[in-house]
C-alpha cells in the first residue's frame, strides 16, 4: 500500500476547470481526482507539465465502431477489432471517453452483455453507447435499452432510402420519428439524435449531376445542397416542439442549420447540435481530398464554416464529435483510388478520434477562433453533461475520474502515415496537413497511458458507462 496521499500528481500546469483556468496541478488516487490547485498532496509519481495546459480528456460522442465488419464479415467481430485499434488512436490523440453507435438489424437487448464485455476487454478508454433505431422492433426496445443505461437513440429521418445499402441502415419516416420522440420524451435524460438530410431532394440532384458526367468531390457536395439539411432540421425542430421531447442534430454542417437551431432554442425548444472538425476546417472546394473527402452530410462552403465557428462561440452549437468511421482504405475507395468514383466510394471520414484534439487546438485555440476554456466546454464538459456522464467525466474537479491530457500548444506535426495508431492503413482528410497543438501525456483513470507518443499500457480493463436518471438535467 502506498504511503503517499496520491498515486499521481501533475504540477506546473495551466489547469482548465469549470470555474476557470488556474496555475497549479491535479492529484489523483485510485483513479479519481483528490485535489486541484497549487497545494497538492505528495504522490508516488509526479509529472511536470512545464507550463502547458492540463485539460479534461476529450469525450467523443459520435463514433461508429464495428464498421470494419466488412473485413470480418460479422458486426460483432468488427466491433471487437475496432474497440482495440480505434481507442488506441483515441489515447494517442487525447480522447479518454467514447460513446459509440450500436448498429444492427437484429434487436439490441439480447446482445447487451456482449456489448458491455467487448468494450471492457478491448478498449483503452471507458465507453458508453447510443442505439440506432431503424427497425420497428428497435422502437419497441427503447424502454428496455433505457433500463440498460442507454438513453440516446439515433434516427435516420428521411435518409438512407437509397444511399449506401452496404451500411444496412433503414430510413425512418415522420411517423416512426414521431413515435421515437414521443417515447423518449418520457425517459429521464433521454435524447433523440438525428442525421438531418432529405434524400428525396438529394437523389434527384444526384441524378442530374450524374447525367452531366460529373464525378468529383464538388459534385458529391452539390448533390446534397444546404437546403437538404435545412429542411430536415426545420421538420425535426417542429416535431420536437410538438412532442415536447429532446433532439440533437449530429454532424451539423450548414450555416442555415445554425440559424434554425438558434430560432427554435430562443422559443425554448430543446434542440441542440454538434458539428465536426471536418466542417470547421475543410470546404467543398478542397478537391485534393478526392473521395477521402466524401462524407455525409457533405462539406460546405466558406460561409457555413464561418457560421459554425460563430455558433460554437455563442452557444448555439454546444457540442463536438467526429463521426469517426473506421473503413479499410480499399473499401472506402472501392478499389478505385483516392480520385476514383465519388459516387461508388463509401461516405465517412477516418481517424477522427485521433485528430479531434489536435485539429481543434490547431484550428480553434491557436487561430483565436475559440478560447481554451470554451474548447474544453464543447469537447469535454458539455458532452459529459449531455450524455449523463458529468461530473464523473468532463471536468477536472475533486471526485471526478482522473482522465486528463497535457497539451503543448507549440508542438507541431505533419499528419502522415506515422501519425495514426488506428486501423491500417491510416488515412483521413487531414493527411499531409500540419497541426499545431498536441498532447504530450494522456492519463486515463489516473494512469499514464501515452507519454511522448509512446503507449504505456495494454488494452482492456475499462468500464461500460450506463446512463440513468441521475446527472445534470438536459
Amino acid at each position: 500500500m502506498s504511503a503517499a496521499a496520491a498515486d499521481l500528481r501533475v504540477v506546473n500546469a495551466k489547469v482548465v476547470t469549470p470555474s476557470g483556468t488556474i496555475h497549479g496541478g491535479v492529484a489523483s488516487k485510485n483513479g479519481q481526482i483528490v485535489a486541484v490547485g497549487s497545494n497538492l498532496p505528495d504522490a508516488d509519481e509526479e509529472i511536470d507539465a512545464e507550463g502547458n495546459y492540463l485539460i479534461p480528456g476529450f469525450i467523443d460522442p459520435h463514433v461508429h465502431w464495428g464498421l470494419s465488419r466488412y473485413e470480418y464479415e460479422d458486426y460483432h467481430d468488427g466491433l471487437a477489432a475496432d474497440f482495440e485499434t480505434e481507442t488506441r488512436g483515441a489515447v494517442h490523440g487525447g480522447v479518454t471517453t467514447v460513446v459509440n453507435f450500436l448498429l444492427q438489424r437484429d434487436p439490441y437487448l439480447p446482445d447487451m452483455d456482449f456489448f458491455r464485455e467487448v468494450g471492457a476487454e478491448n478498449s483503452y478508454i471507458d465507453f458508453a453507447y447510443h442505439a440506432i433505431v431503424h427497425q420497428d422492433h428497435h422502437v419497441e426496445e427503447i424502454d428496455g435499452l433505457a433500463e440498460e443505461g442507454i438513453r440516446s437513440f439515433k434516427v435516420f429521418f428521411n435518409w438512407y432510402k437509397n444511399a449506401s445499402p452496404e451500411l444496412g441502415i433503414d430510413h425512418s419516416d415522420a411517423g416512426r420519428t414521431y413515435k421515437v420522440l414521443k417515447k423518449v420524451a418520457d425517459i429521464p435524460n433521454g435524447v433523440v439524435m438525428f442525421h438531418a438530410e432529405n434524400e428525396d431532394l438529394a437523389i434527384e440532384r444526384r441524378k442530374e449531376l450524374q447525367a452531366e458526367d460529373r464525378n468529383d468531390l464538388l459534385a458529391w457536395c452539390e448533390s446534397a445542397p444546404n437546403i437538404c439539411e435545412a429542411m430536415q432540421i426545420e421538420q425535426i425542430a417542429q416535431l420536437t416542439e410538438f412532442t415536447d421531447s429532446r433532439a440533437y442534430i449530429v454532424h451539423m454542417s450548414t450555416g442555415e442549420g445554425v440559424d434554425i437551431c438558434e430560432r427554435y432554442q430562443e422559443k425554448g425548444v430543446n434542440i441542440h447540435a454538434e458539428t465536426l472538425p471536418a466542417f470547421l476546417s475543410h470546404t467543398k472546394h478542397d478537391e485534393e481530398l478526392g473521395v477521402w473527402g466524401k462524407i455525409s452530410p457533405p462539406l460546405r462552403g466558406e460561409e457555413s464554416k464561418k457560421r459554425l465557428w460563430e455558433g460554437l462561440r455563442t452557444g448555439v452549437v454546444d457540442y463536438m464529435g467526429t463521426d469517426h468511421c473506421p473503413h479499410k482504405l480499399a473499401f472506402k475507395e472501392k478499389d478505385k483510388g483516392k480520385f476514383g468514383d465519388v459516387w461508388e466510394a463509401i461516405p465517412g471520414d477516418n481517424n477522427g478520434i485521433e485528430y479531434f484534439l489536435p485539429v481543434m487546438m490547431s484550428e480553434g485555440v491557436n487561430k483565436n477562433r475559440l478560447s481554451m476554456e470554451r474548447l474544453v466546454e464543447v469537447c469535454a464538459e458539455n458532452n459529459a453533461k449531455r450524455w449523463g456522464l458529468y461530473p464523473r467525466k468532463g471536468a477536472l474537479v475533486e471526485g471526478s475520474d482522473a482522465d486528463m491530457v497535457i497539451v503543448d500548444l507549440q508542438k507541431s506535426t505533419v499528419v502522415d502515415d506515422d501519425f495514426y495508431h488506428t486501423l491500417e492503413p491510416g488515412y483521413s482528410t487531414y493527411h499531409g496537413k500540419e497541426l499545431t497543438g498536441l498532447p504530450t501525456h494522456t492519463i486515463v483513470g489516473g494512469e499514464v497511458v501515452v507519454e511522448d507518443d509512446e503507449l504505456q499500457v495494454e488494452k482492456g480493463g475499462r468500464e461500460y458507462l450506463p446512463r440513468y436518471d441521475e446527472g445534470v438535467p438536459l
